[in-house]
């Protein structure tokens, strides 16, 4: 399982309300404006894994390389860094490179991909949800979705997304039933509206939480705050699903976690919204307004999730590998690097007091 990086935390905080647009600096009557923010970007990423191999002896690598993607945009020119690789799919959405090799004579080895992309950024204009499906019609129309993804889901035997948590769909039944609608855009909304007024971002050295711990503890970072949050959704049979991926800023990218909902018809991609966890204002409205149904330019995906175990097998398991004693083996060391980094457009984000949302 991946270790968290304190200084890559600390910037995720950072960087997360930056791209949020959290400083509100215009507030009145009429609604609110938000600073400034890229919503076009432009850019050149590089990403993988570095070894440094040297002497003979025998060793096997194993990597799967996730494709990147946005979620408007284009991404071209993808490149892999070591020609030795296949092409596969894990967890039914994610197309990959892989490198899976034994060898007895070393050298130094860089695998991952390198690509451009154009993205810009997505937002949910109505934050009524009018258009969105309840909660019932999204079982009887949607039944194979709330089958996929309203479950648990486990991880080396411990239970990350946990809709059966009898405290977790207590917390979520008392949300449902104070929001007085079934409309599932609404019930997730308030939901959203719960995690921020009771978790707060927090860097988390060691691996990654389990629902249940960060519930307990009411601290997390961006993939243990989206995995509670997946988890109360899951308990309303409202699907929810993690997205992985890295929040790109000029020269750097930090690797990233937020989550979709699915409330269907017209809304979203395929009836799917983002919502990002990991906001750290004060302000709840700032962050509804911010970070629920909204996609930032920045956010780039690399992992869809498919609400099965082998999806949280394939995203928390980095690169494997196994050595002789013999050999001087440096590494692996996870890399990723950002070039030619253009802002294209910046717009600043309007919410009127009918909730009604939009770039100026």
């Amino acid at each position: 399982m991946h270790k968290k990086i304190i200084l890559t935390n600390i910037f995720i905080i950072l960087l997360v309300l930056c791209l949020s647009g959290c400083l509100d600096f215009l507030t009145s009557s009429e609604g609110a404006i938000y600073e400034s923010q890229p919503v076009k970007i432009s850019y050149h990423i590089e990403y993988g894994y570095k070894i440094i191999c040297s002497g003979r002896g025998l060793h096997a690598i194993k990597y799967d390389c996730d494709i990147p993607e946005v979620l408007v945009g284009t991404v071209s020119n993808i490149i892999a860094l070591n020609e030795n690789y296949k092409n596969i799919n894990i967890a039914t959405f994610n197309n990959m490179m892989s490198w899976n090799f034994t060898k007895t004579v070393c050298s130094d080895y860089t695998l991952g991909i390198s690509a451009n992309v154009y993205a810009k950024s997505y937002m949910i204009t109505d934050l009524s949800g009018k258009d969105a499906l309840n909660i019932q019609e999204i079982q009887n129309l949607y039944s194979n979705l709330v089958d996929q993804y309203c479950q648990q889901q486990c991880y080396n035997s411990k239970i990350f997304i946990d809709s059966d948590d009898e405290e977790i769909k207590n917390v979520a039944s008392q949300i449902y039933n104070n929001t007085n609608s079934d409309n599932s855009f609404i019930v997730a909304k308030e939901i959203f509206k719960w995690l921020k007024q009771n978790t707060d971002y927090k860097i988390n050295i060691g691996n990654v939480q389990q629902a249940r711990t960060t519930f307990n503890e009411k601290t997390g970072d961006c993939d243990d705050l989206s995995f509670l949050y997946i988890s109360l959704c899951r308990s309303l049979d409202i699907p929810a699903r993690f997205i992985r991926g890295y929040l790109v800023e000029e020269d750097t990218a930090v690797a990233h976690a937020w989550v979709e909902v699915f409330v269907g018809n017209n809304l979203g991609v395929n009836g799917w919204i983002p919502v990002e966890c990991a906001g750290s204002s004060d302000n709840i409205e700032t962050e509804v307004n911010t970070n629920f149904a909204v996609e930032s330019a920045n956010h780039l995906r690399l992992f869809k999730d498919d609400g099965s175990n082998e999806s949280l097998d394939a995203t928390l398991t980095g690169m494997s590998y196994s050595i002789a004693p013999e050999l001087e083996f440096l590494g692996p060391d996870a890399f990723v690097e950002i070039s030619n980094y253009q802002v294209l457009e910046s717009k600043e984000l309007s919410v009127n007091k009918n909730n009604i949302r939009t770039y100026l």
